[in-house]
């Protein structure tokens, strides 16, 4: 064959390469993890029904998953008031279930958005000034031990029922654990880092900026994550009253009236939502922080 012939004729397709034997593990490891999740769940849900279905435990104290997803479809569905009654109801308590929860993620979103404002910048003073953090420090940590229902009557009373007062006491549930996680981010930066920059010409403003910063940016976005985290914990406390709308409310309210299945219902939103946040916070910090971990 000439040469001419042998340019125009068409490329001989070439296999595939095959999947590297670290990419074939990598997907079987994910493969088995999201299977045994699954499997576990469903054992879970499996026996949950196995329970309720003997009549092992009342209904009362342990509704069955049926009973449980019916009261979610009604919180969020419009439903006559009483069954025979032409009369329709929204949701439980005036307002769908979704609501509830956008209202109580609005009150996170200001108390710790403020936590998450106020927290690094007292965090940087204290780590870079140790007179100041001698003085603030033993507040702050008396302030982190305290339970939030130790506080929440005297919120109540300096700021009403209303949303100040629980919007204050998330902050307060938020801002120690942000502040202590920035002081221990700024304490933990290597000096021989800063002496090196400094070394180099740096002035205080760039060693803050090129060194601090960057070193501490991983221990805030930690401490921002358990802020959310222990922010989730204290909403049932926060819309202990008048909590409507408001998902902790809605489920302490529940409870109070005996309507277990809807009680439920709403711990199950409150702890998938908590689950959610935390894959977000934890995404974002990968976004904004990739350097975490390679040092």
């Amino acid at each position: 064959m000439s040469v001419t012939a042998q340019a125009l004729a068409p490329p001989v397709d070439e296999e595939t390469p095959a999947e590297s034997p670290a990419a074939q593990r990598r997907g079987a490891d994910l493969l088995q993890r999201f299977g045994g999740r699954v499997l576990a769940l469903a054992a879970f849900l499996t026996l949950w029904w196995a329970v309720t279905a003997a009549g092992l435990i009342q209904p009362l104290f342990l509704p069955s998953p049926a009973a449980v997803w019916h009261a979610f479809v009604q919180a969020n569905t419009w439903h006559p008031i009483a069954p025979g009654v032409d009369r329709l109801v929204q949701g439980e308590q005036g307002y769908f279930l979704w609501e509830h929860l956008l209202a109580s993620c609005q009150r996170i979103g200001a108390g710790v958005g403020a936590a998450i404002v106020v927290g690094p910048l007292l965090g940087f003073a204290m780590g870079m000034w140790r007179p100041l953090n001698r003085i603030i420090e033993p507040y702050l940590n008396f302030l982190r031990a305290l339970p939030p229902l130790g506080y929440i009557g005297l919120l109540i009373v300096w700021f009403g029922i209303g949303d100040t007062s629980k919007i204050w006491l998330l902050f307060l549930a938020a801002f120690p654990a942000i502040t202590i996680a920035t002081v221990s981010g700024v304490h933990a930066v290597p000096r021989d880092h800063i002496n090196a920059v400094r070394s180099l010409g740096a002035n205080r403003r760039q060693v803050l900026t090129h060194v601090v910063l960057p070193s501490t940016a991983p221990e805030v976005l930690t401490g921002i994550r358990i802020a959310v985290g222990f922010a989730w914990t204290t909403v049932v406390a926060a819309e202990l009253n008048n909590g409507i709308p408001g998902i902790g409310g809605l489920a302490y309210l529940s409870g109070t009236q005996l309507n277990t299945p809807l009680t439920i219902a709403c711990i199950i939103v409150i702890g998938i939502t908590a689950l959610l946040l935390d894959a977000l916070i934890k995404w974002i910090g990968l976004l904004a922080v990739p350097w975490k971990g390679k040092s």
